[in-house]
């Protein structure tokens, strides 16, 4: 059999030299069908492994390297060799499979770091998200993040659609994603509400009180004092505490009211202007604020000036402390709502001009600042 072998084609040689080939026991194929399935298989794996993508240079040589040896399979597919004839063919699909697993070996040992890392990482923002959702449903600060929740969830379902599909780069983005629109939360929820944690404004609320209770220990009368962030009212009467109510605030209570409409509990000095009874009210029975002072309005009107304050709001009024109508009414639209058996005894123990200061809180540990503490946000000094 001379030169590298005997090309047999049934179109030259006819079936008689099929058998002559099959006649001769030491010959053998050129081609190795096990060296082309086992370059096949590494093929796959690269594919599956998306070596295109993660090893781009690596997958274009081995890509090329084999569509030239594939051109020479195809050519030498009817060729037959003896066994001792070297074969460059066969070396090459072999040195091609082992650089090829080499490939392989490594970007699976790759594709299970970066599982890790995605698997990880949504646990992570899975765990800060649920301490974020409660943190915030517990001091009622919801609308402040708007949409932020709902884009956080969605990123979530996304990290976990491509992780479960094995595209887990895809997934770990989505979780990256995620943590920065839960750190854009926080970050957001300082701007809103960091004056809870600001021991120079919690200074000026506990000078508010105080200048309250003092003056109903000089005019011996009544006096309110209504705490935001503990959700509290405490009546005072001759500048002594004589009770405590739990109170619910607007549907956006813990912000500081700015216009009509925005949900949020005002914060300043105020007195009663009317008290409303059964009939005079939507409410069980409601004291009327005089809601908006000077200081609200001068404040409006800055606002509406430097355009934080849309031209088609009004800066609205009817702030009231009053009872339940009804449990369909169970969050007030930014007044002070109290059960009614406690706004019965509110009701009676207070005049017409009695003063009502509402103050964000009282204490530096007050339930917003912890919670701001708790999801990374610094206390703010001035």
């Amino acid at each position: 059999m001379p030169g590298y072998g005997l090309r047999i084609t049934s179109i030259v040689l006819g079936w008689g030299a099929l058998a002559l080939a099959g006649s001769l026991p030491g010959c053998v194929e050129a081609v190795p069908q096990d060296a082309i399935e086992a370059v096949e298989n590494i093929d796959r794996d690269l594919m599956q492994l998306r070596a295109a993508e993660f090893s781009p240079n690596d997958y274009a040589q081995f890509a090329h390297q084999w569509m030239a040896l594939k051109s020479r399979v195809q050519a030498d597919e009817d060729l037959v060799r003896w066994p001792w004839e070297p074969n460059d063919l066969e070396i090459a699909l072999r040195r091609l499979q082992e650089e090829g697993a080499h490939t392989v070996t490594r970007l699976t040992k790759e594709r299970e770091t970066l599982r890790h890392s995605a698997e990880s990482k949504i646990a992570q923002v899975e765990g800060r998200s649920r301490m974020m959702t409660l943190q915030v449903s517990g001091i009622d600060s919801r609308l402040v993040l708007g949409q932020k929740p709902v884009e956080t969830d969605l990123l979530m379902k996304q990290a976990h659609a491509f992780y479960e599909q094995g595209q887990y780069d895809r997934s770990l983005d989505a979780a990256d994603r995620a943590a920065q629109n839960l750190a854009m939360q926080a970050v957001l929820l300082s701007h809103e509400l960091g004056r809870y944690a600001n021991r120079d404004q919690i200074i000026g609320w506990q000078q508010m009180a105080k200048d309250t209770i003092t003056w109903s220990r000089i005019h011996r009368t009544s006096a309110i004092v209504v705490s935001k962030a503990d959700r509290v009212l405490t009546l005072y009467r001759n500048g002594q505490k004589i009770a405590s109510y739990p109170v619910r605030l607007g549907f956006n209570g813990i912000r500081e009211k700015r216009y009509q409409g925005d949900g949020a509990t005002p914060e300043g000095r105020y007195r009663v202007s009317s008290k409303r009874g059964q009939g005079q009210t939507q409410f069980y029975r409601a004291l009327v604020l005089d809601y908006p002072n000077e200081e609200d309005r001068r404040r409006y009107r800055l606002e509406r000036k430097t355009g934080q304050i849309p031209a088609s709001r009004a800066i609205g009024g009817q702030i009231e402390i009053h009872g339940v109508e009804n449990e369909l009414m169970a969050q007030t639209l930014g007044c002070v709502m109290l059960d009614n058996p406690q706004m019965i005894l509110l009701f009676d123990r207070v005049e017409k001009g009695t003063p009502v200061t509402i103050v964000g809180a009282l204490h530096e540990q007050n339930s917003i600042a912890q919670t701001l503490e708790m999801l990374g946000v610094q206390r703010k000094e001035t």
